[in-house]
């Protein structure tokens, strides 16, 4: 029984107060570098679709 104690009161002690955790630096920095990716990847995708010149074709009637 001793044993089952001691493994609750050592994840107890290791367990991390949530108030605590924040993202920090390197999570703004990722999110940032995410943002700045997403934000180059739109333009792209938007130059590359007005060089798309599509007329549509009338369906031919089969008689």
């Amino acid at each position: 029984m001793s044993a089952s104690v001691n493994l609750v009161n050592i994840a107890a002690d290791l367990a991390v107060d949530d108030a605590k955790v924040t993202p920090g630096l390197l999570g703004f920095l990722v999110f940032a570098a995410l943002g700045v990716a997403t934000w180059f990847l739109a333009k792209s995708m938007n130059r590359q679709f007005k060089k798309v010149d599509f007329v549509e074709q009338p369906e031919a009637t089969k008689e």
